[in-house]
């Protein structure tokens, strides 16, 4: 569902777009911190809030991390 948001961040399309990992963090709604193959040896880290469900709203992009390889690993930022 952000797949969207980060391309126009990086400003090209990703042909090959695969979580592979996450963890959660509860806050005022969930963090989601999520590996995700993004084709070759290339991946991407992304942090995704999702709103409390009363409040009705999309999933958000709230940051990345860039230029990640397949062990690095899945931690919070």
């Amino acid at each position: 569902k952000v797949k969207a948001q980060i391309e126009e961040k990086e400003g090209k399309t990703f042909d090959v777009f695969t979580a592979v990992e996450f963890k959660t963090q509860l806050v005022a709604g969930t963090n989601y911190f999520i590996k995700v193959h993004v084709g070759n040896e290339e991946f991407l880290h992304l942090r995704v809030f999702k709103s409390l469900p009363h409040e009705n709203e999309q999933l958000s992009l709230h940051s990345y991390q860039g230029s990640k390889t397949k062990h690095d690993e899945l931690a919070y930022f």
